[in-house]
């Protein structure tokens, strides 16, 4: 069996929602649990005994974007937004990114991508190595299921045992997602997240004014 996952609508996945966004910042009960919620997504993709092919088009962001980018096999269409917005929110890029960006598309991307919050087409995420396959726009959701197809009818144990290896590499580094997170969950107790917050309601550039960690 294979998990194919995919968006609904015009969006991959559109990202948390602002009330979200508030709760986060204004009561710890609920960074604690969604902090948990966001671990527990990162190893539940990664630790899944199917194959996990996702197809992304349109904006890709939030916690979708970490299912997306975790997938074993990730289908993307050219002009899909992939973007991690962590810092432009005010926050740490926390999730799944410090533990797989770096073994996809190497460091120097990553820490490009991931500090400036810039836009990813899925023409360039293929590119860089984010992603496994760029196909057409129309394509994107037959291709991903003619690849769920293939390793359907492949040998199951081969395949699921050939991911559970692989997927080492993601739990070697779980030390550094759960650094990750800390930062991240921290940062939305800060003033840096509400005027982050602030920023995008309001439709305007964000101006920072919190301290910088030593």
């Amino acid at each position: 069996m294979v998990a194919l996952l995919q968006g609904a609508g015009k969006a991959f996945s559109a990202g948390g929602s602002f009330e979200l966004l508030e709760d986060l910042m204004a009561d710890y009960a609920v960074r604690t649990r969604v902090m948990r919620e966001a671990r527990d997504l990162v190893f539940n993709v990664i630790n899944c005994s199917k194959p996990i092919v996702s197809a992304i088009h349109g904006p890709a962001v939030g916690a979708g974007l970490v299912a997306g980018i975790l997938a074993d096999v990730s289908v993307v269409a050219r002009s899909a937004r992939i973007i991690d917005g962590h810092t432009r929110l005010g926050v740490t890029a926390g999730d799944h990114a410090a533990i797989c960006w770096p073994l996809l598309c190497g460091m120097a991307k990553a820490k490009y991508y991931l500090l400036t919050c810039d836009t990813l087409t899925g023409e360039e995420a293929e590119r860089i190595g984010l992603v496994s396959l760029c196909v057409e726009d129309d394509g994107v959701h037959d291709r991903a299921l003619a690849v769920a197809t293939q390793l359907a009818g492949g040998a199951r144990s081969a395949i699921r045992w050939t991911k559970q290896a692989l997927n080492n590499w993601y739990r070697a580094q779980s030390a550094i997602l759960d650094a990750s997170l800390a930062y991240e969950f921290y940062g939305f107790s800060g003033p840096d997240a509400r005027e982050g917050l602030a920023s995008h309601t309001e439709k305007r550039e964000p101006r920072f004014s919190g301290p910088a960690a030593e």
